[in-house]
């Protein structure tokens, strides 16, 4: 179950800075760099988030199950 929160708080996260990226795109006109920063942020936390996930299922913590048909 902490997992699952892990995962959901840091796609909660992820998203957020995507919106701040655009709030910061529309109200700066790119006069400053708060886009840059806040969409390398949603960068940064995505390739964790990928690599988090990638050793919970190296380490069994993640259990993945197949599509059946």
């Amino acid at each position: 179950m902490a997992g699952k929160i892990l995962i959901v708080s840091a796609f909660a996260a992820i998203l957020w800075q995507l919106g701040a990226g655009l709030y910061f795109m529309i109200v700066d006109h790119g006069t400053t760099s708060r886009t840059v920063r806040a969409l390398t942020w949603r960068i940064g936390l995505s390739v964790g988030l990928i690599l988090v996930v990638m050793l919970g299922v190296a380490t069994g913590w993640i259990q993945p199950h197949g599509l059946s048909r």
